[in-house]
């Protein structure tokens, strides 16, 4: 299996575990979904930029970071390489949980 097509698979496993996962509410302002986050998707299993849709979303969701975290259906993806790249170019730190 080619690097690229192992990316595709990863990239497709964090959609549908994102689809599949919902964490709940966190802050009253905020629904904790995970889902919001698929227009992060590509950025965070590829080398392209994130998008100024999934900046948006990351910067809503942001309250929700350490209940991601700390789901251990979720955790290996927010921690991911990816994930902490695509969270510096958006300009949200990622919390200590």
């Amino acid at each position: 299996m080619t690097m690229k097509m192992k990316m595709s698979v990863v990239c497709a496993v964090v959609v549908l575990a994102l689809f599949l996962i919902d964490v709940g509410p966190v802050a009253e302002a905020v629904t904790c979904t995970p889902t919001e986050l698929s227009p992060c998707a590509a950025a965070i299993s590829s080398s392209s930029p994130p998008s100024g849709a999934c900046c948006t979303k990351l910067k809503e969701q942001k309250p929700c970071l350490c209940g991601y975290i700390k789901n251990p259906s979720l955790r290996q993806y927010v921690n991911s390489p990816g994930a902490i790249k695509v969270l510096s170019s958006c300009g949200v730190t990622k919390p200590k949980c």
